[in-house]
C-alpha cells in the first residue's frame, strides 16, 4: 500500500488544502485557508501541521492569525456567503474557552445554511492527564466535554477518538459542507493528544477531490401543477430568499417575473435578487416590509416562494398573507423548507433549475391592466416615502434613514453592504438601494450583535476587488471591534460606518411597543441602586478614539446642519483610501424609519401596574387577531 506516515493533524491539513468545490463549470478550493488561535490543546497539533505546510508547500493552506474565536467563524460565514456557499475556511481554536468561544459563530452559520469548519481541540481521549487545564467534568458521564455542545449547533458532529476515524469524519465533513440541502456549521472536535499521534495515511486520502454541488431538477409532476397554480392565479406574488442568490438565480428571476408579470418582494438573505429599481421588485416584506411589497402581500391569492426559510420577519408573524384563499407554492432545495407552513403544493429542486424550467413552460402571461398600474403605483408611492426617508434634513443629528440615503448614494454599485444587529437591518432592508445581487449582506438569521465587522473582513476576503461597507451601531460595534486588528494586521481594507446613539436604539424603540419605556436601553451612568436611571449622565466613551488605537483611520462627522454632507464627503475619502477607514456619525435615536405595514409578534405582559405596558397589551391582542395558523 502507498501510504506516508504522518500525524493525524497534519494528514487533516494536507486533506483540506486538496478539497475542491465544483458548481457547473466554476471549480474553487472548498477550504480557502485557516483561521486559528493556538493554545494548549492545539499549538502541538493543528498548529504544528500548519506550519509544516507551509514551509514544505507555502500558500497551500494559507494560515491567518485571529483575535476572536467567535469572530473567525463569523469571517469564515461571510466569506461562504459572497461566494455563494462554494468555499468557506477552517476555523481552529484551542481546548475549553477557545473552543467554545464558537458555539455563537456555530449557531450563526447553521441558521443561516452557511457552510464552517469548525476544528475545536479536545481533551485528552486516552485520559492518561485527567482532569487536564480547563476540563469539564461531569460525575455522571465521564465522556462529556465542552464540545458537546456543539452537537445542536452543527450539521454534522464527530470527534475523532482514535486516530483511524479521521478518515471517515473528514471525508463526511467535507460531504455535508457541499450538501445544499445539509450545509451549515460541520464540527470535527480533535483531542490533544490524538492529534499529535501518528497514523499511516493512505496515498488517496490526500489526493485532489472534487465535491460537485448538487442542483437537482424539479420533478415533473411538482412542475405540471406548479404551472397550473401560477395560470389560475389572479394575483400572485413571488417571495425571494437567500435561495435565489446562492443558486445564482437572480436573472433567472428576473425572466420569469418579466414573462410572467409577477411582482417580487425580498427577503434579507433575498435582498438583491433583483436591482431595487426594477419594475417588478417592490422591495422587502414582512415586518421589516416596505408598505409596496405587504400590500400586494396582503391580497395575493399565490405566493411562490422561492430559496426561502419563511422567518417570522418574512410572514411578518404570520399576518402578512391574509387573502382567506392564499395558496402557497414553495420552491426550495431543502424539502424541510418547501413544506413550511402547511404548503400541499412544493417543489423540491434548485431554485435557478427550477425557474428557467418554469419559464419555459409557461410562456409569456398577460396581467390585467389595473392589477399592472396597481403594482406600479404602490411602488411608485414607496419610492417617494424612501426618498423623502434618505434626504438630508438639516437637523444637528440626522436620522439613521438619512445616514443609510447618504452612504448609498456614495456607494458603487458592486459594494458590499455588511450590517446584523440592532435598529440598521430593518432600516436597511427596506431603504438600502441595491444594485448587485452580491451587494447586501445583512446577517438576519441569527442578527448576531458584533458579527459585522469581523463578517464584513470574511466578504472582502471574499472579494477583495469590492468595497465592502460595513455599517453598525455602537451597541453592535462594542460587542466585537476588536478584529479591526486584524483587518489592520493583514491589510484589509474595510470602510467602517459607526453610528453613535449612546445604546440599543433597536431595542429602545421595540422596548416603547411593548410598555416597558425603553427601561435598560440607554447607555447612562448608574444613578439608582434599581438600576440603569435613564435620566442619568451619558456614559464619557470615544468610540471613535477607540477606533484609531486600534490603528485604523478615522473620520469623525461632527453634528450640525452640515453632517449629512459632512458624511458623504467622508465616505469619499474613505472609498479613495486603500486603509481600514472607520467614519464616526451621531444620529438622533427617536427618528425613525417610515412604517412599511408589517407587524411582529412579540409577546406583552398580560398583566401589569404600569400604564404604558397595559396600553400595549392592549394593542397586541388586537393585532394578533390577524395571525393565522398556517401562512
Amino acid at each position: 500500500m502507498n501510504a506516508r506516515r504522518m500525524t493525524v493533524s497534519q494528514a487533516l491539513v494536507e486533506f483540506l488544502a486538496n478539497q475542491w468545490t465544483v458548481d457547473g463549470d466554476h471549480r474553487e478550493r472548498l477550504i480557502a485557508g485557516a483561521f486559528g488561535i493556538f493554545g494548549h490543546g492545539n499549538v502541538a497539533g493543528i498548529g504544528q501541521a500548519l506550519a509544516q505546510l507551509a514551509a514544505e508547500q507555502p500558500g497551500l493552506m494559507p494560515y491567518h492569525q485571529a483575535r476572536n474565536e467567535q469572530a473567525m467563524v463569523h469571517q469564515s460565514t461571510g466569506y461562504a456567503r459572497l461566494r455563494r456557499r462554494r468555499s468557506t475556511f477552517a476555523n481552529v481554536a484551542s481546548v475549553g474557552p477557545g473552543s467554545t468561544n464558537m458555539l455563537t459563530g456555530a449557531a450563526l452559520a447553521t441558521i443561516n445554511r452557511l457552510p464552517v469548519l469548525l476544528l475545536p481541540a479536545d481533551t485528552f481521549a486516552t485520559r492518561v492527564a485527567d482532569p487536564v487545564l480547563q476540563q469539564l467534568e461531569l460525575p455522571h458521564d465521564a465522556s462529556v466535554s465542552v464540545n458537546d455542545a456543539f452537537k445542536p449547533l452543527s450539521r454534522f458532529f464527530d470527534r475523532v477518538q482514535r486516530p483511524e476515524q479521521l478518515f471517515a469524519a473528514a471525508l463526511q465533513a467535507m460531504r455535508v459542507l457541499t450538501d445544499p440541502v445539509e450545509t451549515g456549521a460541520v464540527t470535527i472536535a480533535l483531542p490533544e493528544d490524538v492529534q499529535a499521534e501518528e497514523i499511516l495515511v493512505p496515498a488517496e486520502f490526500l489526493e485532489m477531490r472534487e465535491w460537485h454541488i448538487r442542483r437537482p431538477l424539479p420533478e415533473r409532476r411538482e412542475l405540471a401543477a406548479a404551472i397550473e397554480l401560477i395560470r389560475a392565479a389572479r394575483q400572485p406574488m413571488i417571495i425571494a430568499g437567500g435561495g435565489v442568490i446562492y443558486s445564482d438565480a437572480s436573472a433567472a428571476l428576473a425572466a420569469f417575473a418579466e414573462a410572467t408579470g409577477i411582482p417580487v418582494g425580498v427577503t434579507q438573505a433575498g435582498t438583491g435578487s433583483l436591482p431595487w429599481d426594477h419594475r417588478l421588485n417592490l422591495g422587502s416584506v414582512g415586518a421589516t416590509g416596505t408598505t409596496a411589497a405587504n400590500r400586494i402581500a396582503r391580497d395575493a391569492d399565490l405566493i411562490i416562494g422561492i430559496g426561502t426559510r419563511y422567518s417570522d420577519f418574512t410572514t411578518a408573524s404570520r399576518t402578512a398573507f391574509q387573502n382567506p384563499d392564499v395558496t402557497f407554492l414553495n420552491i426550495n432545495v431543502a424539502s424541510f423548507d418547501a413544506a413550511k407552513h402547511g404548503s400541499s403544493h412544493a417543489i423540491v429542486a434548485d431554485a435557478r433549475e427550477t425557474l428557467v424550467a418554469l419559464t419555459d413552460a409557461v410562456g409569456p402571461i398577460v396581467r390585467p391592466d389595473d392589477d399592472v398600474r396597481r403594482v406600479e403605483r404602490e411602488k411608485a408611492e414607496w419610492d417617494a416615502t424612501a426618498d423623502a426617508a434618505l434626504a438630508p434634513s438639516g437637523r444637528p443629528l440626522p436620522a439613521q434613514a438619512e445616514i443609510i440615503g447618504a452612504v448609498n448614494a456614495e456607494s458603487d454599485p458592486r459594494d458590499v453592504l455588511v450590517c446584523a444587529a440592532g435598529s440598521l437591518p430593518g432600516d436597511l432592508h427596506k431603504l438600502w438601494r441595491v444594485r448587485d445581487d452580491l451587494g447586501y449582506h445583512v446577517e438576519y438569521g441569527y442578527s448576531c450583535m458584533g458579527y459585522e465587522i469581523a463578517g464584513g473582513l470574511g466578504v472582502k476576503r471574499a472579494a477583495p476587488d469590492r468595497d465592502v461597507i460595513v455599517m453598525v451601531g455602537d451597541g453592535s460595534y462594542l460587542m466585537m471591534h476588536t478584529e479591526l486588528v486584524t483587518a489592520v494586521a493583514e491589510g484589509i481594507k474595510l470602510i467602517v460606518v459607526l453610528i453613535q446613539n449612546d445604546g440599543y436604539a433597536s431595542i429602545g424603540h421595540l422596548s416603547e411597543t411593548v410598555g416597558s419605556e425603553r427601561y435598560g436601553t440607554a447607555y447612562r451612568m448608574r444613578g439608582s441602586s434599581s438600576g440603569v436611571d435613564e435620566a442619568a449622565e451619558r456614559v464619557p466613551v470615544d468610540l471613535a478614539a477607540n477606533a484609531a488605537s486600534l490603528g485604523v483611520d478615522v473620520i469623525r462627522v461632527d453634528p450640525g446642519e452640515d453632517a449629512i454632507a459632512d458624511l458623504r464627503d467622508a465616505v469619499r475619502r474613505a472609498k479613495a483610501s486603500d486603509r481600514t477607514t472607520l467614519v464616526h456619525v451621531v444620529s438622533d435615536p427617536l427618528l425613525y424609519a417610515p412604517d412599511g405595514e408589517g407587524w411582529w409578534d412579540v409577546p406583552v405582559a398580560a398583566v401589569s401596574t404600569l400604564d404604558s405596558t397595559s396600553r400595549a397589551r392592549a394593542e397586541y391582542v388586537e393585532q394578533r387577531k390577524a395571525q393565522r395558523p398556517l401562512v
